[in-house]
């Protein structure tokens, strides 16, 4: 029975995130760890490509 990390429930070995609060179980803590990195480099990846088409759509100021 894994023990969630977060609130020290016990769970049941086929559960993958923690009924009490959600978290990822100490097993897959790797792939979630993974996951994230994965979701973080693509968030920067959209974020570089709105500030690249933001810098050319906007208006600059003609004086």
């Amino acid at each position: 029975m894994p023990v969630c990390l977060y609130c020290q429930r016990a769970n049941p070995a086929q559960e993958t995130e923690c009924r009490q609060c959600g978290m990822p179980l100490p097993v897959l803590a790797a792939h979630a760890a993974q996951r994230r990195l994965r979701r973080f480099t693509w968030f920067c990846i959209g974020l570089t490509i709105f500030c690249v088409t933001m810098f050319f759509w906007l208006p600059r100021g003609i004086s």
